[in-house]
């Protein structure tokens, strides 16, 4: 199966151009990319506290009562995941603890192109305060049709989280500004660099997260959205349909898949795919996006087949529309979130489901997870041992420092009994 394009050696020259002069140059630097590729003006980077409340205010009522209600659950689940002190014990008194600690501060890109995603601020800063993090600076691009500032969508999603740290820098800028800051006179043309950098973004972005990795952590770099459906003959092809239209809009090479070992639904869907598709709101969109190398709709030999097929293929997101649903979807291996049952549309997880909507994409689901409270925690090894819990290591230290010929670790070790060995002669 072919994979949405992802760009060439070009892009990773020019956002490397991009990375060098947030660094060098700073505010001037963020100001002359805002002119040049989003057409604005800028003579502050950070969104004041008024205009983040005022985008709040500016919501209808029922958009608030729905991102409340996408906090609420995100929260829920993410709340949930915060792990517990692992301490195991060993004789002598010695202890190992694992304990969990959240970074002290996250970054939090919010891309504004041919969509606005308020759902991406609740995903990424939901688990971070689920987690602990008592720092959290968002960066969504300026819009000039908003006097410069980020889309009034993702203003008041952070208002409703508690978030007045924002500023108005997208693309590779803003992950190169945060990951080694801003520095400057002025704290309105400031950005202070953070510990951990997530969210999506274009090839731009998930490029510079490439780059700025390792002096940053960050969460990965997500290309083009992607769905497979599995399903069984007794699937609704007009629903299987539907939900490939859904994920096609996001993107011109977003995936969607149908994987099926039933003829007749392929058959089926394929019709209903021509029929709805040109009815689509975004129809150039999702025109591109059915018609590109990455989406297909796939015969297989039996369920079985196409299990190992998603598999293989790592889906961000899988679908089953199976007989059995539940049996089917515990068998995938690989998958970034896997929605169960004909009722359990992507849509839902992008939104309401509480679940969080930020998942590995282009394959690397076989290795690599979706965003959590996991994100932004680290842990932290805690080793206590008492004298008499080292005594009974002792000659094992000493073989071991001596095969590895460091004798310094086995001195260090015998340090310990220096005064016990002193007192016994």
């Amino acid at each position: 199966m072919a994979r949405a394009h992802a760009g060439d050696s070009s892009v990773e020259t020019t956002v490397a151009d991009i990375i060098t002069r947030i660094r060098e140059d700073g505010f001037a630097a963020a100001s002359a990319y805002a002119h040049d590729f989003d057409g604005v003006e800028l003579d502050r980077l950070r969104v004041s506290a008024q205009t983040i409340r005022d985008a709040a205010d500016s919501l209808p009522a029922e958009t608030l009562d729905a991102l409340s209600t996408a906090i609420d659950r995100t929260r829920t689940f993410a709340e949930a995941q915060r792990p517990e002190t692992v301490t195991t014990t060993f004789p002598g008194g010695a202890t190992v603890s694992l304990l969990w600690e959240p970074v002290s501060r996250a970054g939090v890109y919010v891309p504004g192109g041919k969509a606005v995603y308020p759902s991406s601020v609740i995903m990424n800063v939901v688990p971070a305060q689920a987690a602990g993090v008592t720092s959290i600076a968002l960066a969504s691009p300026p819009q000039r049709e908003y006097g410069g500032m980020p889309h009034p969508h993702i203003l008041a999603a952070a208002h409703l989280l508690g978030i007045d740290e924002v500023y108005a820098i997208g693309g590779a800028q803003a992950i190169a500004a945060l990951a080694f800051g801003i520095d400057d006179p002025d704290p309105e043309r400031a950005l202070p660099a953070v510990d951990v950098i997530t969210g999506p973004g274009n090839i731009y972005v998930a490029t510079a997260k490439r780059l700025v990795r390792g002096h940053v952590a960050v969460d990965a770099e997500a290309g083009a959205t992607e769905v497979m459906i599995l399903a069984d003959s007794l699937a609704d092809p007009a629903t299987i349909a539907v939900d490939m239209i859904c994920q096609a809009e996001h993107d011109e090479n977003a995936a969607a898949v149908l994987v099926t070992p039933s003829a007749s639904l392929l058959g089926a869907v394929s019709a209903e795919l021509r029929r709805r598709a040109p009815t689509a709101a975004h129809r150039e969109r999702v025109a591109a996006a059915l018609g590109g190398p990455q989406s297909a709709l796939v015969l297989v030999d039996d369920i079985g087949h196409g299990i190992r097929f998603c598999s293989a293929y790592a889906p961000e997101h899988l679908e089953v529309h199976c007989e059995n649903a539940d049996a089917v979807a515990a068998q995938v291996t690989g998958a970034g979130a896997v929605f169960v049952g004909a009722t359990t549309p992507v849509s839902l997880g992008d939104y309401t489901a509480g679940s969080n909507h930020v998942l590995p994409t282009g394959g690397t689901a076989s290795f690599s997870s979706g965003l959590s409270v996991y994100s932004f925690l680290r842990n932290v090894q805690n080793v206590a041992y008492p004298l008499d819990a080292l005594r009974p290591l002792r000659d094992t230290v000493r073989a071991l420092s001596t095969a590895e010929n460091l004798p310094a670790h086995g001195a260090a070790f015998d340090m310990r009994f220096a005064a016990s060995d002193r007192a016994s002669s």
